[in-house]
């Protein structure tokens, strides 16, 4: 049985009934037949499909959004932002995805012409996080869809929710029976998912240590797996940014979402020019955000997702603390049964400690001083991850060198890092492998077919 805790009163709201192995079954024979038919159908009528779908969570976009603000206690605010963007990235595969698929062709010396075909591949299992509770599961969906694949969703426990209402949109939207699917399943019964036959790929977002426990199962099938983990990433200001600038956008990279987001600026690397004018600023800043209802307009950051989380991030500042960083201020509970922290500052962090190079998924932000562009790029990459990054600075040489040597699968320039369905997501290193998004995440899992044609 699962439960969904508002993380703002710590009230149960719901139930919901863990699937049976007979259930399952059922589900992945669904799966399987729906995939024989959505493979043959036409990208007019998956298009179709997909702005049905998007019609859906925009007409229903509050009740959508409350849910998950209720689930796991993103601003209500947020939450609608969330759902809209969803909409939009439905849209997008639908108007820029079948040129997406269009056959690439090519003259052979040897005579006759060769084309790259992408075609349908099977049902794909997506495994995925709370954070962005619609955003997360619909940046797989969108693609998979118009793909010619079909999904199955093993949601996060504590959203539970949000994944039903996914199905409601899907229904109410008109999709085939078995196209999308929640999985109510809990972790130990994912190994045997994978290992069907009738699941081809897997796609997932979350911790260090589920991708590692996914990806040796979806190795093990030899099935391709695409992995979204965690990050910490890098904030640097260079003395010629826009200071403004740069902390209205720190502040707000660091506490979106209650500071749970992988591509949150984690670690501010400052130089040293600037350094003391940047904290000034970015400290004002930070005392500034409220911590309150989510339901509120007036707040700036809603609870962490449970207590459970919350404490993790308390036991983090305790270890950071005792390995000699300081926490300049906040990290503080507030009163009440909710998960609430406040935002605040580590200084003195240790580069080469455990905790520079862990990922703190709440409202904390680590800042460090470096004395040039060259200590910049070394404490930026002197970690095992390498999702995002942000760079501020006006000078081109550097904006350059940063691009070339900052570890990640993204830098943005002047701004903070977001996703969005035109670009390219994922990361490197120990922050996983893959890409989702535009037309690289929509061919991840597809059939790259060869076809050689006579002359």
């Amino acid at each position: 049985m699962f439960k969904s805790v508002n993380p703002a009163t710590g009230k149960q709201i719901a139930t919901h009934p863990e699937l049976t192995k007979s259930e399952i079954e059922t589900k992945l024979g669904k799966a399987a037949s729906a995939y024989k038919a959505w493979r043959q159908t036409g990208i007019d009528e998956r298009t179709k499909l997909l702005i049905k779908i998007a019609d859906q969570y925009e007409a229903n976009k509050e009740r959508l959004a409350r849910m998950a603000t209720e689930e796991m206690g993103k601003t209500l605010k947020t939450s609608i932002a969330e759902v809209e963007k969803c909409a939009a990235l439905f849209r997008h595969y639908a108007k820029a995805g079948p040129a997406m698929l269009e056959p690439e062709r090519w003259e052979l010396a040897s005579g006759g012409t060769a084309e790259a075909r992408w075609l349908p591949q099977g049902p794909v299992l997506a495994i995925m996080p709370w954070n962005y509770p619609y955003w997360q599961a619909v940046r797989f969906l969108a693609p998979t869809i118009l793909a010619g694949n079909v999904a199955l969703l093993k949601h996060a426990s504590i959203v539970q929710g949000v994944a039903g209402l996914m199905e409601d949109m899907m229904r109410d939207a008109g999709a085939p029976e078995g196209l999308f699917q929640n999985l109510a399943i809990k972790s130990d019964a994912v190994a045997d998912i994978i290992a069907d036959d009738r699941v081809t790929a897997v796609t997932l977002t979350g911790s260090e240590g589920a991708g590692q426990a996914v990806a040796k199962q979806a190795g093990e099938q030899l099935k391709k797996v695409v992995l979204e983990l965690g990050g910490s990433d890098p904030f640097i200001v260079m003395p010629s940014a826009d200071l403004d600038k740069a902390v209205q956008h720190a502040v707000k990279g660091r506490t979106q979402n209650t500071g749970q987001s992988c591509i949150c600026a984690k670690r501010m690397i400052v130089h040293t020019d600037i350094y003391d004018d940047f904290m000034d600023r970015f400290g004002e800043a930070m005392k500034a955000v409220k911590a309150g209802d989510p339901m509120d307009d007036a707040t700036d950051m809603g609870p962490l997702s449970s207590l459970d989380q919350r404490d993790t991030v308390i036991d983090q500042l305790e270890q950071a603390k005792k390995n000699g960083a300081k926490l300049l201020f906040g990290g503080e509970r507030l009163a009440g049964d909710g998960a609430y922290l406040t935002a605040g500052i580590l200084t003195d962090v240790d580069p080469e400690g455990p905790v520079a190079s862990e990922e703190i998924f709440g409202p904390i932000a680590m800042v460090f001083r470096a004395k040039d562009i060259d200590d910049a790029i070394h404490l930026a990459n002197n970690i095992p991850f390498g999702l995002g990054s942000s760079v501020w600075t006006r000078d081109k040489a550097e904006q350059e060198r940063f691009i070339r040597d900052i570890e990640a699968g993204m830098t943005a320039v002047n701004q903070m890092l977001a996703s969005a369905p035109e670009a390219p997501f994922g990361g490197i290193k120990r922050s996983g492998h893959g890409r989702e998004l535009a037309r690289f995440g929509l061919r991840e899992f597809m059939n790259l077919k060869t076809v050689m044609l006579p002359e």
